[in-house]
């Protein structure tokens, strides 16, 4: 007889049942993955307008209307802007909308501001001109797969550089300024500086500094009373001068990314979009010893 082991444990055996698998149970799954994979039309229809609003600015900027071509952008940002809200409002996100925002935003605030700006002032300067046009659309591009990559993984109160929209609104904003207070294209500063100001928005949209993004405010909750006051009062100020308010808002918009970040350097916190050592597992298996 085989003498048992009393210091061996006994072996215990837990069978669980497994739920069974119908076939209506699968097809409601098949149905829910459809549904997420698929198109809704409201949230869509802001986006097409945003980019049909993109495509409409280089059109008439190749007809020499570059007013309408700078306002035409304003309104895609805007159009840009409702689309998703009006996805999370109705539940109507999908991965399809996702990546069509994406391919919109990159004709509307990629391709059609470095094309404005080219056809208005930078062609005058040559092989500069249209490099520095390359240099804003290739940083749309580059910011925009960044974002679609990054999310989920940085603070969602501040965007990773300056966004698509912003940079696109300041290179429209300096287009519609010149244009609104009729100065001379012809002069020999004014392609230098729109220049500067495109290479800078697209330099800045892949920097690694936190531009706010708004996210972190609730359109439901209860403000004070002065927010009302100052909202009346920042649209009576845009109301004298559009253009040149509106400009002057993104300037400071493009510059307060560098001036929080200074901010963090100087008291020691760490920069918000840019994921932590300790967030990231550097963990490698250990090897065998024999």
């Amino acid at each position: 007889m085989a003498i048992q082991n009393k210091n061996r444990p006994a072996l215990r055996r837990n069978f669980k049942p497994r739920p069974r698998v119908t076939p209506q149970a699968l097809v409601k799954e098949r149905i829910n993955t459809v549904r997420k994979k698929g198109i809704y039309l409201l949230p869509n229809l802001f986006t097409l307008s945003s980019l049909f609003s993109g495509f409409y600015a280089v059109v008439v900027a190749m007809a020499g209307d570059f007013e309408k071509a700078a306002i035409a952008i304003f309104v895609s940002m805007i159009l840009d802007g409702c689309d998703g809200r009006v996805a999370r409002l109705t539940h109507t996100q999908s991965s399809f909308g996702e990546q069509f925002d994406s391919l919109a935003d990159m004709c509307a605030f990629g391709m059609a501001p470095a094309m404005v700006v080219y056809q208005w002032a930078l062609h005058d300067l040559g092989r500069l001109g249209w490099a520095a046009a390359f240099v804003y659309c290739a940083g749309a591009a580059l910011r925009l797969a960044r974002f679609n990559t990054n999310i989920g993984v940085v603070d969602k109160s501040f965007f990773q550089g300056l966004p698509s929209p912003a940079a696109a609104a300041l290179v429209a904003g300096f287009v519609w300024l010149t244009v609104d207070q009729r100065m001379p294209v012809n002069s020999d500063w004014l392609p230098w500086l729109a220049m500067i100001i495109t290479v800078y928005a697209g330099l800045t949209m892949v920097c690694n500094a936190p531009f706010y993004s708004g996210k972190s405010f609730h359109y439901g909750k209860s403000v004070p009373f002065w927010v009302l006051i100052a909202a009346v009062i920042l649209l009576f100020i845009l109301s004298t001068d559009p253009a040149l308010m509106v400009f002057i808002l993104f300037c400071l918009y493009a510059l307060s990314g560098f001036v929080y970040q200074f901010y963090l350097w100087y008291t020691g916190q760490p920069n918000p979009v840019i994921p932590q050592r300790s967030d990231i597992d550097f963990d490698e298996p250990e090897d065998e010893q024999h």
